[in-house]
Parts: C-alpha cells; structure tokens; sequence
C-alpha cells in the first residue's frame, strides 16, 4: 500500500472518510430506492411481490456500473470520496464487482457488517473488511 496516502504524513485523504461513507451509503440507498419505483410502476404494482429481488438487482448493477465509471457511486461523488485499489488506481470493472460482491456478502451477515463497520472507525486508513481483504482504500478526492 506504498502507492497510497499516508495516514499519519497525509491525514486529509482520510479525514471523516468514516462518517462520508455513512452519508453516502444513505444517499445511495434512497436513490436505489427511487429507481426500484419504476419496474413497480412498469409492472403495474406486480414487482412489489418481487422487490427484495429487484432492489437487489438494481443495487449491485448500480454500484458495479458507477464504481467502475468513476470509482465512486454517486453518493460517494456527492460527498467527495472515492476507492482507490492498492496502487492508487481507480477501480475498474473487475474491482469494482469484486467490491460490490463482497459489500453484499458483509450486508449479507450482520456480524461481518458490525465487523466491517468497526475496522472503518478504528483502522488509520478507514478500511473495512472488504477493503481490507481487496486491498482497496476510500480517500477524500483530491481537491
């Protein structure tokens, strides 16, 4: 992790990465909820029967699609950070699935969320189980 900000000799990559993750997962969260109307909409109310799945789907292509085109979904852009892999590269196609998959999988089993969540509030460079694991990082964009 040499390619990456320091945390102690570059402080303000990392600074309130925690609590910018949080905001921009609720703002994610609220707009994947917004695109899930349409398909209810389009099947004339028929995908609420379907929607843990439909919410599911649209979640996973809408993180895939937007970390891959910008390293960063649209609540992360709006809250000015960004993942960066192991030398400081923006994600890319195969990252940014490989993110996502393991995102689900935290998501998937509390204990690892509660996990994941404490390693970003107590770890020098913000990392969660699955940034850990991958090697990823989330940085402040640089100004």
């Amino acid at each position: 992790m040499s390619h990456l900000p320091d945390p102690d000799s570059q402080p303000e990559f990392y600074q309130s990465v925690a609590t910018k993750r949080f905001v921009a997962w609720l703002f994610d969260v609220a707009f994947i909820s917004l695109l899930c109307i349409v398909p209810v909409f389009l099947t004339f109310g028929a995908g609420l029967f379907f929607l843990p799945l439909i919410y599911g789907v649209i979640s996973f292509i809408y993180r895939v699609v937007t970390i891959a085109n910008g390293s960063a979904t649209l609540g992360m852009r709006f809250m000015g950070i960004e993942l960066r892999d192991a030398f400081g590269a923006r994600l890319d196609m195969g990252k940014a699935v490989a993110h996502t998959a393991g995102y689900f999988i935290s998501m998937a089993f509390f204990v690892i969320q509660i996990i994941s969540a404490i390693m970003m509030l107590t770890s020098s460079r913000c990392q969660g189980l699955t940034d850990s694991f991958l090697g990823t990082v989330m940085i402040n964009q640089r100004a």
